[in-house]
């Protein structure tokens, strides 16, 4: 960084810990009579829910339920929720579920204050104002969905899932209650938690915030003063923590350090963003269908090995915050960071090549190509990533072999 500056959108209160869940209605209540829920299909019938919906209902409020969130989230899907919705005239939108379900209520207060298609606003700061207010609540510890500027959704005339960035998205409340990740199946916790362990790392290791003076500035800018801590401090957390939520589910100790690491990530690259994990991932699930978490995870370390020799100072710091030995070479520690990390995503159970995904060799072009047109993600990078270096990560990452990155060419940014 060029100077202590820093940059974070977050909402306007967040609510964290055991318990925290009882206060959803009157949160919604407080921005009007009439409240509309999208949940999780196989949330709605929970106690849980029934008891925030019949909470809702004693404060005198309306209500309105939107439980068909599908898998994906095709466009189509989030466009028909937010007709249903319209005759309503909702006051307050409460997302109730994992990240599919957040960022369908994202974009379903998006089309209650702005007019239809959904595609006039992909991309970067295409949102030209506020939308319908929209009360949070995760059930599971990953996205982080609950504080950031961002949704993503399934477009069919698209090769690969399709962000809207904005600080309009950003929910007006966030509510994070470990509770209710205590459910999750192992799966779920595995591959959200190695997502937010993404999250983590990525925005960690994202080019540094170089101007706070601007008028107006990216969706994400990259690393800080603000963010690095929060960074630092989930994937610590995630660390620790993830390998026995998976083993020990009920662990209340374990869940609320998940649940706090995805919201400490979320807060940090809701500004600072991630990068080449993420923009590989992209093309890579549109191909095998696979967990979006699975595939960043599995990417990890090969975008790491890939940025080593630019960035040894950061993954030495980021080694230290992971509990590794502080002493002894620079470089030493960077690399003993990128096989911890490794070691991580072996333990939790994620396969260590695209070939295991599915993916052909045959795909490297178009992956290579739909990567690099992530430019979001790209743009902040620690080293500038061209056709050469991103061939080099998918090769490495197909073979499930981060040596065949040990000579790659280190072009930093001024």
């Amino acid at each position: 960084m060029s100077e202590h500056i820093g940059l974070l959108r977050l909402p306007r209160e967040v609510r964290f810990g055991f318990g925290a869940r009882r206060a959803v209605a009157g949160l919604a209540a407080g921005f009007g009579e009439r409240v509309a829920f999208v949940v999780d299909p196989f949330l709605a019938e929970t106690d849980d829910f029934r008891a925030v919906l019949a909470e809702t209902h004693d404060r005198g409020c309306r209500t309105e339920v939107i439980a068909d969130v599908p898998p994906e989230l095709p466009v189509g899907a989030v466009q028909d929720a937010a007709e249903a919705l319209r005759p309503f005239g909702a006051d307050v939108i409460v997302g109730y579920g994992g990240g599919s379900a957040l960022d369908a209520a994202k974009l379903v207060s998006l089309l209650l204050a702005h007019p239809a298609p959904l595609d006039r606003y992909y991309g970067e700061n295409a949102v030209p104002g506020p939308v319908t207010p929209l009360v949070a609540v995760p059930t599971t510890a990953g996205t982080g969905s609950e504080v950031t500027p961002v949704a993503v959704v399934s477009d069919p005339s698209r090769a690969v899932k399709v962000g809207i960035s904005s600080p309009h998205l950003i929910p007006a409340i966030a509510v994070v209650d470990p509770e209710l990740t205590m459910s999750a199946p192992a799966g779920v916790t595995a591959y959200a938690g190695i997502d937010a362990f993404v999250h983590a790392v990525e925005s960690f290791t994202a080019a540094p915030l170089a101007d706070v003076g601007a008028e107006r500035l990216p969706v994400f800018v990259g690393r800080d003063v603000l963010t690095e801590p929060l960074s630092l401090e989930a994937a610590r957390l995630i660390h620790r923590s993830l390998p026995v939520a998976i083993a020990n589910p009920g662990d209340r100790r374990a869940r609320e350090e998940m649940s706090r690491a995805s919201l400490l990530a979320g807060m940090a690259f809701g500004s600072a963003g991630t990068h080449i994990s993420h923009a590989v991932q992209y093309p890579i699930g549109a191909l095998t269908h696979t967990p979006h978490g699975l595939g960043t995870g599995m990417l990890l370390p090969y975008v790491l090995q890939a940025f080593l020799p630019a960035i040894p100072d950061r993954l030495a710091v980021l080694g230290e915050a992971l509990g590794l030995d502080a002493a002894g070479d620079e470089r030493a520690r960077a690399q003993a960071t990128v096989d911890a990390i490794a070691d991580l995503c072996a333990r939790i159970g994620l396969p260590t090549s695209l070939a295991e995904l599915g993916v052909s060799h045959a795909d490297r072009e178009q992956v290579v190509t739909l990567s690099l047109q992530a430019r979001r993600l790209v743009d902040i990078a620690p080293q500038p990533v061209d056709e050469q270096l991103m061939g080099a990560i998918f090769d490495a990452a197909f073979a499930g072999d981060r040596s065949r990155l040990s000579d790659v060419i280190v072009d930093m940014r001024p």
